[in-house]
């Protein structure tokens, strides 16, 4: 059975996903995919700083910190 998706910025710290669908205009996205972010990698949410902005995830073996709005725009399953 599939899990629901929601944004990134919803699952709770030190949960695992699967990034499901990006949302982010076609600007944003270039970087993202250099970065190894792509539908289908399984990432780790690390931490959100103390204000709730940034939000760092693990993905692809290496921690990357994105901002909240960012984070939002990211649709991910979580649990996979």
């Amino acid at each position: 059975m599939s899990a629901e998706i929601q944004p990134l910025t919803r699952i709770a710290a030190g949960s695992r996903a699967t990034v499901a669908e990006i949302k982010l205009p076609a600007e944003s996205r270039p970087r993202l995919m250099e970065m190894g972010l792509l539908v289908g990698t399984p990432i780790e949410l690390i931490r959100f700083a103390p204000l709730g902005d940034p939000v760092e995830i693990r993905v692809r073996g290496y921690n990357l910190t994105l901002r909240k709005h960012e984070a939002e725009q990211i649709f991910v399953r979580a649990g996979e």
